[in-house]
């Protein structure tokens, strides 16, 4: 069933390596590796797979973060999830061996799934991985590698192939693409077609062996992807001849690192919109990728937002609440060049939701950018808003509603008003020393 082999591997001959036959194949667990550069979309294409009714299969998905608070976890569907590990750590080099450990873990539980992805961190270099399922006995006797997808973001990936690296540093774009069995041009809407056929260009002349796939929002057929015998070991070996090396070492970009903040509690989640917009104009090309999981104050969805370099979305989503029993807490994970790791947990932390100044039927001044207006507060933590104000309007006055949000707690935007609430409208004109909203 397993047997020792020898495999050429250039002008030698490397020893020990794990060999199957198509018979020894069909008794094993297929392993599907998903990778590609930190944004691409492996997440949306994960849930896409897991969502799907067509497969009929059970998975246990191996979730490898790059920062030391995970993310990814808290946005898999479970659809057709058995089993979710995560590791922290770049799988490719620092924590390889937990890798190892997992998959020998999960093989105590067959047969409760039908197979496994590796989602691998942006980061990584999959070929280590791929190596783990050729060196080691004991995972090549419950797994084989079925394929390595690597999802491409076509509006970026040229800048990350271009990118000059440091003399011993891999570039872990070109790695991802020269090692797939399956691309996934992804972003294809957000790139003209002269741009997507310089990326297919570049692809090509990477790895032209592997089948490219154009795609929006990570959208495929699981069939395009699942149990299809796409990993061929002597072609890795013929580009790759330290393939099976594993002595061999990964090197990152030192100026490459993640900041990572995780807490109990809430956020008012407009405040952090607005950080992050200043952030983007200020900081968006070192920004690699930016994603969290929060607890909004006064809402049950969980907002999950996530961005690259200057593309950002975010929303509370209806399919992710928190449950009755769970810990309501934030997670954030910024990965880039160069960061100030003390000025962005800073940053993150302004935005923790503290005891209000005001409470229902206290009257206030709102700012609502060309002047205050007088209003009363008529209630708190409305739709992530920690205000929601009932404003004086003029009775001929025309105004589309007679109310307004405050989206921050401070003087910007609302502030005490002494004096009782007039039966009448009550505003005075902005000062060029006071901020408008």
């Amino acid at each position: 069933q397993v047997a020792q082999v020898a495999v050429q591997v250039g002008s030698g001959v490397q020893q020990g390596v794990v060999a199957m036959s198509s018979a020894a194949k069909k008794s094993t667990v297929p392993v599907t590796i998903l990778t590609g550069f930190l944004g691409a979309g492996k997440t949306t294409l994960l849930n896409h797979i897991l969502e799907s009714p067509d497969h009929g299969k059970r998975f246990a998905i191996i979730e490898n973060e790059f920062g030391e608070v995970g993310v990814d976890d808290k946005v898999i569907k479970e659809t057709s999830v058995e089993l979710i590990e995560v590791i922290n750590g770049c799988v490719c080099c620092t924590v390889r061996g937990d890798l190892v450990k997992v998959l020998k873990r999960l093989a105590e539980k067959l047969p409760s799934f039908d197979a496994v992805i590796i989602e691998t961190t942006g980061l990584a270099d999959p070929a280590p991985v791929a190596q783990t399922f050729f060196v080691d006995e004991d995972v090549a006797r419950s797994y084989h590698l079925d394929g390595i997808i690597t999802v491409v973001d076509a509006k970026h990936v040229l800048e990350h192939l271009n990118e000059e690296k440091p003399e011993g540093v891999e570039n872990e774009s070109v790695e991802q693409i020269a090692f797939a069995d399956r691309i996934l041009l992804n972003k294809c809407d957000l790139v003209d077609k002269e741009t997507l056929d310089e990326v297919m260009k570049a692809i090509t002349g990477i790895n032209s062996h592997a089948e490219i796939v154009h795609t929006t929002y990570s959208k495929l057929e699981p069939s395009k992807l699942l149990n299809i015998g796409a990993f061929d070991l002597n072609r890795v070996v013929e580009m790759d001849p330290g393939f099976l090396n594993t002595d061999g070492e990964h090197q990152h970009d030192s100026t490459v690192s993640s900041v990572s903040v995780r807490f109990e509690g809430e956020l008012n989640y407009m405040q952090l919109k607005m950080w992050i917009r200043q952030l983007m104009r200020t900081k968006a090309d070192d920004l690699f990728r930016y994603k969290g999981v929060l607890a909004v104050k006064g809402s049950a969805m969980k907002y999950v937002f996530q961005g690259v370099h200057m593309l950002f979305s975010g929303d509370l989503e209806p399919s992710f609440k928190w449950k009755d029993d769970e810990v309501r807490e934030c997670r954030f994970v910024f990965i880039g060049r160069n960061l100030d790791k003390e000025a962005l947990k800073l940053g993150i932390m302004e935005c923790k939701v503290e005891p209000l100044r005001f409470q229902v039927g206290d009257c206030v001044q709102a700012n609502i950018g060309q002047h205050w207006m007088d209003g009363q507060v008529i209630k708190t933590w409305d739709e992530g808003y920690p205000y929601l104000i009932d404003l004086d309007i003029e009775p001929e006055t025309y105004a589309c509603t007679s109310w307004g949000w405050a989206p921050m707690d401070t003087d910007v935007f609302v502030r005490a008003r002494k004096r009782a609430r007039p039966s009448s409208s009550a505003s005075h004109d902005i000062t060029s020393s006071e901020t408008t909203a």
